[in-house]
């Protein structure tokens, strides 16, 4: 692997871009490039493979978007026929909100131009898919899953392929999608410019690259998994019962318009929603038992900002770019270090400020070790003292970590070791451990109130249809569950022979 020395051109107009690309790129505002566009363009512009680490949120999009719109540009044609517009360059991603996002971005660098692009990603109805992969696209962003659908379809031909992006490859990786990726690259052809974007250099990572990358050029622009300067970091320490009042206070004493709030399940990303909702917040809930229609409807409300609070899971803290997001908070710590550092990119993006804030309870301390070992520094915990809205009723939301659900033995809670229907119920609590708990914190409890319905029943994932609900028997002779089998027709004719 090759280091790259970088230039000091930063400014867009240097590039010498193709004057409907720059053009593109002065409607959208752009002037001076992040250190990772101004290393990656130069060099994908000479057709190099290309091995990028950056922090998240540094415009990686732009980074390979725009030299790869340049040198496709050869290729530009007005003709209707989709022989004309076979594609040419292949972005994977591991979401499809991330896709979905990035497919936008180069639209929005090729309006100018003949070059045609489309996005393919899963949870939705494949048929628009097809249509529009008929009418021949130059630029195709795909999760791989959904890809390998089209291609075991016959939908898409990838044989003229000059340029594959992984982007997020960690990611892809973490998830499970290295055989997807396997199977993909061997539909491409062998002669091909490949670009590799990952948050970390794992030794995974390195292999992928030695196996699908020949002679790549190595581009750093920061040491991997660096937070952004612009962000402040804040641990508090609150115990599981005191998060969501923690929650409320801190969104209101800080003035927070809006916010990434994250938590690390699908279930207790639904009853938090829901319990903000109920204290008037406006919420909207995003994890992956959502529908795609859901997942989007969620997104474009958050950046319209007829959403306050995006609860969400870790389906979205990767790539997001939400503009003057001012905060981020960590309901829960990530299992995960290397996804903490992903979360809190949700803001302090391009420059500005950003806010990030953790609610560590006791089971977290090897979660904060971790975290520690990854940023290489001693993390200091705080103390929050909440002030209870007495104004209103409110409920806390239940909490499906584990320690919520008891934890420790030692650490069990009275009331999770009482009988549900005990005539010492949780409204009946002495009042002694609220007031004890009062002077440790500065908590005041909540008024107690009879229990949310929402609350009490098992958390269930949308069916989304009958079918869903009982699947068939799956066929052997079928590769993918959403491509349809051939009808079986009748012979007009019935041999002889």
């Amino acid at each position: 692997m090759r280091q790259y020395a970088p230039d000091m051109t930063t400014s867009f107009s240097n590039l010498q871009l193709a004057p409907a690309l720059a053009r593109a790129v002065a409607e959208m505002g752009y002037e001076s490039m992040t250190p990772i566009q101004a290393q990656a363009i130069p060099v994908v512009l000479t057709g190099q493979d290309v091995m990028g680490a950056a922090q998240t949120g540094t415009g990686k999009t732009a980074a390979f978007s725009l030299p790869l719109l340049q040198r496709l540009l050869k290729h530009e044609n007005s003709s209707t026929s989709p022989a004309r517009h076979p594609v040419r360059a292949l972005v994977l991603l591991p979401t499809r909100e991330l896709a979905d996002q990035v497919a936008q971005q180069i639209k929005q660098y090729a309006v100018h131009t003949n070059l045609r692009s489309a996005v393919v990603f899963g949870g939705m109805d494949m048929k628009p898919q097809t249509i529009e992969l008929k009418k021949g696209v130059e630029v195709l962003v795909a999760t791989p899953g959904r890809l390998l659908d089209h291609i075991e379809a016959k939908n898409v031909v990838l044989n003229q392929v000059e340029y594959v992006v992984l982007d997020e490859a960690d990611r892809m990786l973490d998830i499970g999608f290295l055989p997807d990726l396997q199977r993909i690259l061997s539909h491409l052809p062998k002669t091909r410019t490949t670009l590799l974007f990952s948050a970390t250099f794992s030794t995974e990572i390195k292999r992928l690259a030695g196996s699908y990358l020949q002679n790549p050029v190595t581009i750093e622009v920061a040491r991997p998994n660096e937070t952004a300067a612009t962000i402040t970091q804040q641990f508090y320490s609150v115990s599981v019962d005191d998060k969501y009042n923690a929650l409320r206070h801190l969104i209101k004493a800080n003035g927070m318009k809006q916010a990434f709030v994250f938590c690390n399940s699908k279930l207790g990303c639904a009853r938090l929603a829901r319990s903000l909702e109920r204290d008037g917040f406006r919420t909207s809930a995003l994890h992956g038992d959502k529908s795609q229609d859901e997942r989007l409807k969620a997104l474009e409300g958050f950046k319209q900002g007829e959403v306050d609070l995006l609860v969400c899971t870790d389906v979205a803290a990767r790539g997001l770019d939400i503009k003057d997001v001012p905060a981020v908070f960590n309901f829960d710590i990530p299992f995960n270090a290397e996804d903490y550092v992903h979360r809190i990119g949700r803001t302090g993006r391009a420059g500005a400020l950003g806010h990030a804030i953790s609610f560590v309870s006791g089971s977290d301390q090897r979660l904060v070790g971790d975290i520690e070992k990854l940023l290489k520094t001693k993390i200091t915990l705080e103390t929050v003292s909440v002030e209870q809205d007495r104004s209103r009723e409110r409920r806390e939301p239940r909490n499906d970590s584990r320690e919520s659900r008891g934890g420790d033995r030692g650490e069990r809670s009275e009331s999770s070791s009482r009988p549900r229907d005990s005539a010492l119920s949780r409204d009946s609590r002495p009042r002694e451990q609220d007031s004890r708990r009062s002077r440790e914190v500065g908590y005041v409890p909540a008024p107690r109130i009879k229990n949310d319905p929402f609350f009490d029943k098992p958390y269930e994932a949308p069916v989304r249809s009958a079918e869903a609900a009982a699947p068939a028997a799956p066929d052997p002779l079928r590769k993918s569950a959403n491509i349809k089998p051939k009808r079986v027709m009748a012979a007009l004719f019935k041999s002889t022979t």
